[in-house]
């Protein structure tokens, strides 16, 4: 049985970050750790992998945000999952959204609270997981994959006292 490849777009973000102690914050890391971590679940997909940046999404700015709409416009694989920085995941969503002209393809965009690796527990495993899971069953389009849960990119929002994602209609798919 033939799998399909999934197509990771990297960004950066928590997800992909180590804590800095001299500046008590997270710092997104030189290189991913991402191809290293999806490596090693051994999974039937085989994986593409594209670094866009390694940058705090609140970092982002529109020059990013068209390279990771050229690179999912450009891309031969119909499975995608960009790793992304929690602030402003959901905008990205919806940058995609209004300006991709593909609709053959689903696209999940994940992130994290706690850095991947160096942290325990972290959500980082979890989400990564998740995100491989549902990309092989959703149908085509742009979705948001965080806390167990879908969301489109008109609803998702993130809600910083609850350290977690919500629909503004209250309930994800």
């Amino acid at each position: 049985m033939s799998e399909e490849t999934i197509h990771f777009i990297i960004t950066g973000g928590t997800i992909d970050s180590f804590y800095e102690g001299a500046k008590d914050t997270v710092i997104p890391n030189k290189k991913s750790i991402i191809p290293w971590f999806v490596g090693s679940l051994k999974l039937y997909n085989k994986q593409e992998f594209t670094v866009i940046c390694m940058k705090d999404s609140r970092d982002i700015v529109k020059a990013d945000l068209k390279k990771i709409l050229d690179v999912v416009e450009k891309s031969s694989h119909k499975k995608i999952i960009i790793t992304h920085g929690t602030y402003t995941l959901s905008d990205t969503s919806r940058f995609l959204k209004a300006n991709l002209k593909r609709k053959d393809q689903t696209i999940i965009i994940t992130g994290s609270m706690i850095p991947l690796l160096g942290f325990s527990p972290s959500d980082g495993p979890f989400v990564i997981g998740y995100a491989i899971a549902k990309v092989q069953n959703l149908e085509n389009g742009i979705y948001v994959c965080m806390n167990g849960r879908v969301f489109s990119s008109d609803e998702v929002m993130k809600v910083n006292k609850e350290g977690r994602f919500s629909s503004i209609f209250g309930e994800g798919k």
